[in-house]
């Protein structure tokens, strides 16, 4: 007798996506809290610290056009595993630098190494899910970018009080080690899967329209092709606009509170666990929103812009944090804007998938990743240089007040250029 009733092995698979995820965003983040004890060990200035975090930007912006590409040849489940090694092995290495250039050396690779977790991960749910069920999934896996950065305040404070700065670098990076076990043995793409049936399999691939074998090598996609393509265009400049406001929040927001509201840094910090707890509803809420226009009967496409205009126009609100009077208020407004954006980019995500083929999907993450890289490298030279400049002035938070406005109008701008380019989406036909 033949077994009608559907299993639901891919959500298995976006349970694995999303603790990848959560350790990528977990060794990102540490840095950012050790800060203030790495500004005193190595005498940082605010150009020091920003050149650093701009050596992860850099690496992690050529990483992304390497890995789409090698990620699209390889299959996700090899590439997925050499990304993870090579950004967990770097993890560790912060702990036995000792100056300021290596600690830019090993930032660099570590950008490098996890460059390679959103090309596979996008292509992963492109393999395993329908496209009305695309965006859901991609906002569960992303907000372990949001459990990563939750984690994070309560996790390396403590052990920096217990064990010293190095421990927090070497246990968090060995995490990832845990995970890979667990990779190789349950992950496989679902025309290999044993663990999937025929009618997971008929729903994985209900609105398909390429085969749902693996396509020949020869029928890969070189990168380049990409580049002569609107829909490419419209997702490079999405990702170029937004990634680097969330780069700031994870790099420079225990920086603000902290100089600002004289957080604590050395002790487990509620303000930052309550935004990127935020943002986790976010990122969760910002991918059920538009299946559920979709399943509504709302055109995909339609549905995904109408969402990301309702994200951006949530942002907004942030620009008033420079008239909070206290640390909660700053609290709110910030965590509003920070679960904005990661609603935002469970859509934008989806959008490579929903418009190009399986088999190129890898790649356009990647050279959207790589667009929103260069911002990331660009933006912190521009926090570096305005936060030093009022410092030096004697008022630091004039300098943020500044950042949070350029905040608050970048993902209107972002959207309304996406519209531009692509007026009307259409499937991309390779």
């Amino acid at each position: 007798m033949i077994d009608t009733k559907k299993t639901n092995y891919r959500w298995v698979v976006v349970g694995l996506l999303f603790f990848a995820t959560t350790i990528n965003y977990l060794d990102r983040q540490v840095i950012g809290l050790l800060k203030p004890t790495l500004e005193k060990q190595f005498s940082w200035t605010e150009e020091d610290y920003s050149h650093i975090v701009m050596a992860f930007q850099t690496a992690y912006a050529i990483g992304l056009l390497a890995f789409g590409g090698f990620i699209d040849r390889l299959g996700t489940k090899l590439g997925y595993t050499v990304s993870l090694i090579v950004w967990s092995l770097a993890a560790m290495l912060h702990a036995v630098v000792k100056s300021t250039l290596g600690f830019g050396a090993v930032r660099a690779a570590l950008g490098l190494g996890e460059s390679g977790n959103f090309p596979a991960a996008i292509k992963v749910v492109a393999e395993w899910f329908p496209k009305k069920e695309r965006a859901l999934a991609t906002g569960v896996f992303n907000s372990g970018a949001n459990i990563g950065a939750v984690v994070a305040p309560v996790m390396v404070p403590w052990i920096l009080g217990v064990y010293g700065w190095q421990m927090a670098f070497i246990i968090t990076g060995a995490i990832g080690f845990v995970w890979l076990i667990f990779w190789w043995f349950l992950y496989e793409i679902p025309t290999r899967h044993k663990k999937i049936n025929a009618a997971e399999f008929e729903h994985i691939h209900s609105d398909i329209e390429e085969p749902a074998v693996e396509n020949a090598p020869e029928e890969k996609i070189k990168w380049v092709r990409l580049f002569g393509i609107r829909q490419t265009w419209a997702f490079v400049v999405g990702k170029f606009l937004t990634d680097p406001i969330w780069y700031f929040f994870l790099f420079w927001l225990p920086s603000y509170f902290s100089s600002t509201f004289h957080l604590d840094l050395s002790k487990p910090s509620l303000p930052l666990v309550l935004i990127y707890t935020a943002t986790t509803v976010g990122s969760i809420g910002g991918g059920y929103l538009s299946s559920w226009f979709i399943k509504s009967g709302m055109p995909i496409f339609r549905a995904r812009k109408t969402a990301m205009f309702i994200f951006a126009l949530c942002v907004v609100p942030i620009f008033a944090a420079r008239y909070a009077a206290n640390i909660w208020q700053a609290v709110g407004l910030i965590s509003l804007a920070a679960a904005a954006h990661q609603a935002w980019s469970a859509n934008i995500f989806t959008t490579a998938s929903d418009v190009f083929p399986k088999r190129a999907v890898s790649s356009v993450v990647g050279i959207g990743g790589m667009a929103g890289s260069i911002g990331g490298i660009a933006f912190p030279f521009f926090i570096g240089w305005i936060l030093e400049t009022y410092k030096e002035a004697g008022n630091i938070t004039g300098g943020y007040n500044i950042i949070f406005t350029v905040c608050a109008s970048a993902y209107l701008v972002a959207w309304l250029i996406m519209h531009l380019l692509t007026p009307r989406v259409k499937i991309v036909k390779l």
